[in-house]
């Protein structure tokens, strides 16, 4: 895939470098481009596991394993060699895919009903290394937001909030450990469909947070079903 990557690279690393490792890109993908995209994702709607935990999610997923069966587009951007120079020059961070087991690897997220969010929370790493969440606006009718607080934890900062509209191209990337992030909940008749990548800079992952991992999965995510999908 020939990705229409920003020219300057370094101007993009020192905005996410003073940004607390966060840096969103409006137009990343132009509408070509990003075009094949929102066609899986909306083809892949069949697909959708919904879930709701009280107090901290609401709203509909799906896994990797579907996009890597079904979506060869979204796969290849996520797998693309462009793409991961590309991050690794802004994030200083030798980054890889994640392993084909990771049902979190390149996911959809689809906020589609009333009341669909995620509360205030940090993307952490299972891994033994560092989890960076790149998230890519694919349908936004929807009055949802992406808000992240930067600085949140930096000592002597003071913390700013971003409030975002994720339209369609739109980029984000960020240390998920870093930013303190939430969605904001839609309304009636709202649709929004969000392309979630992770990575990472060490690809081991222990037996007991392998465990963790596939609980929260299955239970906030992708339901026991979507996770069997990976084992076939």
């Amino acid at each position: 895939m020939i990705l229409p990557l920003p020219a300057d690279t370094g101007a993009v690393a020192a905005t996410f470098r003073a940004q607390d490792a966060f840096i969103a890109l409006p137009g990343f993908l132009n509408a070509d481009a990003v075009a094949p995209m929102i066609a899986e994702a909306n083809a892949l709607r069949a697909r959708i596991n919904r879930n709701f935990v009280p107090g901290i999610k609401k709203g509909g997923s799906v896994s990797w394993f579907d996009v890597m069966a079904e979506a060869p587009a979204i796969r290849d951007f996520y797998r693309s060699d462009a793409l991961l120079a590309w991050l690794r020059a802004v994030t200083g961070e030798a980054l890889v895919t994640c392993p084909d087991s990771d049902p979190h690897a390149c996911a959809l997220y689809y906020y589609t009903e009333a009341g669909d969010h995620i509360g205030w929370h940090y993307d952490t790493s299972f891994y033994r290394g560092k989890r960076f969440t790149v998230l890519l606006g694919l349908v936004q009718r929807s009055r949802s937001e992406l808000v992240a607080r930067l600085h949140y934890r930096t000592a002597g900062e003071k913390a700013s909030e971003v409030r975002l509209s994720t339209e369609p191209g739109l980029l984000v990337a960020f240390d998920g450990d870093r930013c303190w992030h939430k969605v904001t909940p839609s309304g009636d008749g709202d649709d929004r469909v969000v392309l979630s990548m992770e990575y990472v800079t060490d690809r081991r992952m222990g037996a007991l947070p392998r465990l963790v991992s596939n609980v929260k999965d299955a239970v906030a995510y992708f339901g026991i079903r979507g996770l069997l999908r990976g084992r076939r």
